[in-house]
Parts: structure tokens; C-alpha cells; sequence
């Protein structure tokens, strides 16, 4: 699905007109792409999170209007501020129907890794997205990757990763997605420990850790006194 949004060229560039700009609603951004020269322009912040509130985020596909003449895009990068986490800047990619565009895709872990959950490890996703590459009609909304089979020790790697037709990656096959982390606690349960001991044991050495500062304390003191 395409969306549509109307951008207004001509702003003036700089730190002061941008942040007037987005003393208004609007938000400063950027148009390039396709051996085109690049324009500045704003854009409505009302009108630009309603097309990047779908199911497809960032990868939206929007139909820019500028100066009645429309252009297919994509956001390319989304700017936000540190702090206060508002957008300030669009770079928006002016996109070719029939040419690859290489964008990054959410993975989405599904599945429940029973065993990672009995022996108390973690299910660690080191791969948040995958960079892929196709046409803009064939860019898809998310990867899933089950994890029902993974165990403590073991990785899923990208080449677990079912590609949609059309839909390739550069990204090496043996780079890890996920991996089942042993924790401490799964150490104590492999050896046939009991988890409520470690829990009473590691208790016990921190009241002894937080009484020891205050012994040293009046020790030093008594040394003070003395002299």
C-alpha cells in the first residue's frame, strides 16, 4: 500500500529557520535520490506520522507530493532529538518501481524456547533487523524467526531467515540472529543445585558485603580516638 504526503519546497535551511519550522508542526527535511538533484523541504508532523504509523514503519512506501508533481519514496533516515526523542529531520529516498533498494527489515522472534526457559537462560537476539534488497513492491513488513528448537549453546543464524521471493540479502548466512545464553542460574540447575539456596546464599554475602563498610568505619574511628 502507498501512501500519500504533501511536502512544500523552499525552506530556508539553517539551525533557527529549522527550529522555527518545528515551532509550527512542521518538520525540516530532505529529498534526493535517482541522480536527481536534492530539495529541501517541510512537511506536516501530523500528516508525516500518519503515513509511519502502519504496519510498515519506516519502510513505508509514500507517494510525495512536491509542487504537484509526485514522487515515489521511502523514509531513509528519520532524525530525532537525544533527549526530548521528537523528530527533526527526514531524509526522504526518491525510489525507481523496477530497481532493488536495499532497506532494513525488522526480525520478529516467535515461539516459545522451552528448553532455554527450563534451565533459566536467555533467549538473546543479537540481530534486531536484517539489511535486505528489493523492489519497492516487494519490501516486506517484517522477517520472523522461531525459536521453539533453540537450546543453551546454540545459534540461529541468518540463514534460519526465510527470504520472501524477490528478497535478498548480502549479509552473511552464518551471521548469529539469536542465541541461547546460559546465565548463572542455569550452571546451579545443570549441576542439580537449588536455585532457593543461591538465592538465601547470594543474600547472606550482600548483608555481609553492607555491614562490612560500617565495621571499618567505627574501626577507623576507635583509630582516631586512640590518637
Amino acid at each position: 500500500m502507498e501512501l500519500t504526503l504533501t511536502a512544500t519546497p523552499g525552506r530556508s535551511t539553517g539551525s533557527r529557520p529549522s527550529g522555527r519550522l518545528r515551532e509550527q508542526g512542521k518538520v525540516p527535511a530532505v529529498v534526493y535520490g535517482l541522480g536527481k538533484d536534492a530539495i529541501s523541504v517541510e512537511v506536516e508532523w501530523t500528516d508525516l506520522r500518519r503515513v509511519l504509523n502502519t504496519e510498515a514503519g519506516l519502510n513505508a512506501l509514500i507517494d510525495l507530493e512536491v509542487e504537484g508533481e509526485t514522487e515515489l519514496t521511502l523514509v531513509k533516515e528519520l532524525q530525532r532529538h537525544p533527549v526530548r526523542r521528537n523528530v527533526v529531520h527526514v531524509d526522504f529516498l526518491r525510489l525507481d518501481r523496477n530497481a532493488p533498494v536495499a532497506v532494513d527489515v525488522p526480525i520478529v522472534v516467535t515461539g516459545f524456547a522451552k528448553d532455554v526457559e527450563d534451565r533459566r537462560g536467555i533467549v538473546d537476539q543479537q540481530m534486531k533487523s536484517l539489511t535486505v534488497k528489493a523492489k519497492p513492491s516487494d519490501i516486506p513488513t517484517e522477517l520472523t524467526l522461531d525459536v521453539t528448537d533453540l537450546t543453551i549453546g546454540t545459534t540461529l543464524t541468518v540463514s534460519e531467515l526465510t527470504l520472501p521471493a524477490d528478497v535478498t540479502t548480502d549479509v552473511p548466512e552464518d551471521a548469529p540472529v539469536v542465541v541461547g545464553s546460559a546465565t548463572r542460574f542455569t550452571q546451579v540447575i545443570d549441576h542439580g543445585g537449588d536455585l532457593d539456596d543461591m538465592a538465601a546464599a547470594e543474600a547472606e554475602a550482600l548483608g555481609d558485603e553492607s555491614a562490612a563498610p560500617a565495621g571499618d568505619a567505627e574501626a577507623a574511628g576507635e583509630g582516631d580516638a586512640e590518637s
